[in-house]
């Protein structure tokens, strides 16, 4: 069971097949600290993405994963292990294709919770058999968003505020009381030529 008082570790991996990811996290037993699984996910890869290079896939893997684990992740601190040397870099870029910009701002948000651990191909093991042997594309993957869907932006919420008329008095009033808006509003309301209202505003 996941601990969210603890810290998790999230290993991602891509391969020519698929993305896998495995949410991981280390726990105290018996006085000693064992890491264990928590959560797995992997998916197909997409026709559309079949074109992209290896770093383009693991930042969208890194993307998709921090997407489909946001339950586990979004308010707590985490390490993302991978085999991507250049994860870094290429995550501040500064002149971003649409791409990366777009996993760029989705990843954003958890930049100040996250950490980037580079570990060798051969120790990074957790999620290597899920990017190999992903799980088909269909709707009995819970880790697989439709190329519809994925072209949605959800709605996070509708804020209304609903302003009565002395709101708005109160805006107009304010304007009138204070010099430099009344004489601009002189100016801009009545055509008005006399100079002497336009030298007053450099006076103000």
């Amino acid at each position: 069971m996941p601990d969210f008082k603890l810290p998790f570790k999230l290993y991602i991996d891509e391969s020519g097949d698929g993305l896998g990811a495995a949410l991981h996290q280390v726990h105290i037993i018996n006085d000693k600290p064992v890491e264990g699984p928590i959560y797995f996910i992997s998916r197909k890869i997409k026709p559309t993405e079949a074109r992209y290079g290896a770093s383009q896939m693991e930042c969208l893997g890194l993307s998709w994963a921090l997407e489909e684990l946001n339950y586990f992740l979004e308010r707590c601190g985490f390490e993302v292990i991978t085999d991507c040397t250049t994860f870094k870099s290429l995550l501040d870029m500064k002149t971003p294709n649409r791409h990366m910009l777009r996993w760029q701002i989705a990843i954003q948000e958890y930049r100040g919770n996250m950490t980037i651990v580079n570990k060798d191909g051969n120790i990074h093991k957790y999620a290597d058999g899920l990017s190999r042997w992903p799980l088909p594309n269909n709707d009995d993957n819970p880790a697989y968003v439709s190329e519809e869907a994925s072209s949605q932006i959800p709605i996070e919420g509708i804020s209304v505020t609903d302003l009565n008329t002395a709101f708005f008095e109160e805006v107009r009033n304010s304007y009138t009381q204070d010099e430099y808006c009344s004489i601009s509003c002189q100016l801009l309301t009545k055509n008005c030529k006399d100079n002497s209202l336009i030298h007053a505003l450099d006076e103000i």
